[in-house]
Order: C-alpha cells, then structure tokens, then sequence
C-alpha cells in the first residue's frame, strides 16, 4: 500500500505567499542586504517558518522574483481580453519596465544567484515568452500588432528596453516603450 502525498496545510500556503509578498516589497524598498529575520518579522510570521520554506537568502530571492514576475505575465491576458492589442501590449510593457526598474538590486543578487549555481531565469524566459505571444497573437487577431513579429524577437527587445531600464529615467524607458510599440504596430494604409 502507498503513502499518499501530505498536502500542504492551507496557512502553511498563506504563510509562503505572505512571506514572498513581503520579501519583494522589502527587498525593492531597503535593498538585497534585508536580513531575513526582518522578512519574517513584517510577514508576521517566526524565522523557523521563512527558513522551513526558504532554506536560504538565494532561495526567497528567486521565489520572491519568480512570484512578481508570475503576476506581471499573469496581467498579459487580462489586458489583451479588456483592449485592443496595442493598448494591452503598451500597459503590459509599461507594468513589467517598472518592475525592472524598481528591482534592479534584486538583478544583481539573482546574477550572484547564477554564480552560486541556482538557476533563476529558468522559469523567467517561459512566463515572459507566453506574455509576450498572448499580446503578438491578440494583436494579429485585432489587426493592431503586425503579425510578423516573431516572439523571440519581440523578447528579445524588451529584455534590451529592461537592461536599459537600469540605467535610465523612467521618462526614457517610455520613450522607449514609445519606440517599441512603432516598431511592433500594423501600420494602417
């Protein structure tokens, strides 16, 4: 007879979302160096409780980017369900270069992740893949969006426009998205 799997106890799962909710906050706000007892502690919940769930710092760094990411791409189909392609592609654009831009610290710490061998972009490139093809493939439905624009490539644009983000205003990185929804735009007879 087999053991059936334990669930995870519904606080348990209130108490991880907490604490990755918090941990981005916290880590956007006063930087990677937060001790994590801190996290813990404006989460609500005991340092035994963050670590049972996030045995190091590199690990509630990467679930707490791949959390906010998770919700950022989540938006790409609401968006494209709610306005027209280009409009949903413009304020998709718009949510995730703020991201980029208030997490720039957390970048740096998930590049140091890389280095300690965590992989944090593994899952990154297939969220931001199938947000950017839900707007490509709207956009080609709705006329709106030029329908040869490959998914990668858009990508690869916008992973150019947030590497840019670092070191910009927000002003240019608009101007930016400006540039970026021409280029990405069917252009009317």
């Amino acid at each position: 007879m087999s053991a059936t799997p334990r669930r995870t106890r519904s606080d348990a799962l209130q108490n991880r979302e907490r604490l990755l909710e918090v941990a981005a906050r916290v880590f956007a706000e006063k930087g990677m160096d937060t001790a994590p007892a801190a996290i813990a502690k404006e989460a609500g919940v005991g340092v035994g409780t963050l670590y049972r769930h996030f045995p190091t710092r590199e690990t509630l760094l990467i679930a707490a980017h791949h959390r906010q990411l998770s919700l950022i791409c989540e938006t790409a189909t609401t968006l494209a369900a709610r306005h027209t392609a280009a409009e949903a592609t413009r304020t998709w654009l718009e949510h995730f270069l703020d991201y980029a831009m208030a997490s720039s610290d957390m970048c740096t710490a998930l590049n140091a992740a890389i280095a300690s061998q965590a992989d944090p972009f593994a899952h990154a490139h297939a969220l931001l893949s199938g947000a950017v093809t839900t707007l490509l493939d709207a956009g080609a439905r709705d006329g709106s969006l030029r329908p040869d624009i490959a998914p990668g490539d858009a990508l690869l644009l916008v992973g150019g426009i947030a590497t840019a983000a670092q070191h910009a205003t927000k002003e240019q990185v608009h101007r930016l998205i400006g540039l970026l929804m021409d280029a990405l735009s069917n252009p009317r007879p």
